[in-house]
């Protein structure tokens, strides 16, 4: 089937220009630690030391080790009065420096016997040794990580100050499949989203949909084309402003960008190929900029094979690692199967003509 395009395309640069103008990162919130995974770290806070006194690593009798100088299962060494027995976690008694396991130590007698030696922090976890004073929750700037959630739940805090734009998606009917894919992908980097059901393809009813009170970016998917039923566009200029109709992007060709109020707007093509290269192209430098991320995980290697490019269209090609290298898997047009296996996206500017085999590329990674 041949694609129907806007009659003129707007640069990929001059369309992401535009959008980002004016566009400048949100407030931080508060939020508790099982919300805040994805999210990107604002202000993190500084933890207290963990442990924050020396524990037991492991349960056992609590010793000094210099007193056992010479002790072993030949020539016990007998104690004055028994040692205390600690489980894992508590506090080292006063004067203890390591721990023995249970049957390093003899208390069937009338004296207690130690049977083994020890050396200063056996079986002891250090005051500070897994957190140190004043250490960062996580990154600011960065998506707050698993670990980063592990370092502040041991250190007791409750949550963690984060910057999380909130996304409405539009979802224009017959592109269910693809709205899915772009909330998951969008949920998965922390964002706050809600997805709305135009009830029919016409431009007033998606136009209803339009709604910016209550969001930083708005999105809509399916309808951006020219066709008879493609009235995503026409919803956009009812309602605000169309800055660009069709793009030097490819795939993704036939989106738009636009602005209701001060909120920016992408019209996402429904195809998955497409929508998903926009919002590679045009959704997360908006996300990057509302949420003061700083620069995306990336990976240089060289291509296992060329890469051919038109001139005064941006492409996006899809990438898979082999042998440490890129082997290109798509480029314009991008089959499920290429985005399901692909380890990392390039974006080829319009005023290149590709690359050649054996070059070095930086690439975006698709899973942070």
């Amino acid at each position: 089937m041949i694609q129907r395009l806007p009659p003129s395309l707007t640069s990929l640069d001059t369309a992401l220009a535009a959008l980002l103008r004016g566009v400048d990162p949100i407030a931080p919130i508060e939020l508790p630690l099982a919300e805040a995974a994805g999210c990107i770290a604002a202000g993190t806070p500084l933890l207290a030391s963990y442990p924050p006194y020396d524990a037991a690593a492991a349960d056992g009798w609590a010793l000094r080790a210099n007193d056992l100088v010479g002790a072993s299962s030949y020539s016990p060494l007998p104690l004055t009065k028994a040692p205390a027995w600690v489980e894992a976690g508590e506090p080292m008694p006063y004067g203890c420096d390591c721990v023995l396991d249970a049957d390093a130590v003899d208390i069937s007698g009338p004296l207690a016997q130690v049977l083994a030696e020890g050396v200063p922090g056996q079986g002891v976890r250090r005051g500070g040794s897994d957190i140190a004073e004043h250490t960062p929750a996580g990154a600011e700037g960065y998506p707050v990580s698993a670990t980063a959630l592990l370092l502040a739940r041991v250190a007791g805090g409750n949550g963690l100050s984060v910057r999380r734009p909130r996304l409405r998606i539009v979802n224009v009917p017959d592109a269910t499949a693809t709205t899915h894919m772009i909330a998951d992908i969008a949920c998965a980097v922390g964002l706050d989203v809600e997805t709305h059901q135009a009830g029919t393809r016409d431009a007033a009813s998606i136009a209803e949909a339009l709604d910016a009170s209550a969001c930083d970016l708005l999105l809509t998917i399916g309808g951006s084309g020219v066709g008879r039923q493609d009235a995503a566009v026409k919803a956009l200029a009812q309602r605000g402003d169309v800055i660009a109709h069709g793009l030097a992007l490819q795939p993704g060709r036939t989106a738009a960008v636009g602005r209701l109020g001060k909120v920016p707007v992408v019209a996402l093509p429904g195809s998955p190929d497409h929508a998903l290269a926009v919002w590679f192209a045009l959704a997360l430098p908006l996300i990057d900029r509302l949420s003061a991320r700083r620069p995306r995980r990336s990976a240089t290697l060289r291509l296992a094979r060329k890469i051919a490019s038109n001139v005064g269209i941006a492409e996006i090609v899809l990438l898979a690692e082999e042998h440490d290298a890129w082997m290109p898997l798509a480029v314009g047009e991008w089959p499920l199967q290429a985005i399901a296996g692909a380890d990392a996206w390039l974006l080829i500017p319009g005023s290149s003509e590709g690359f050649a085999a054996g070059t070095s590329v930086d690439a975006y990674l698709m899973r942070e």
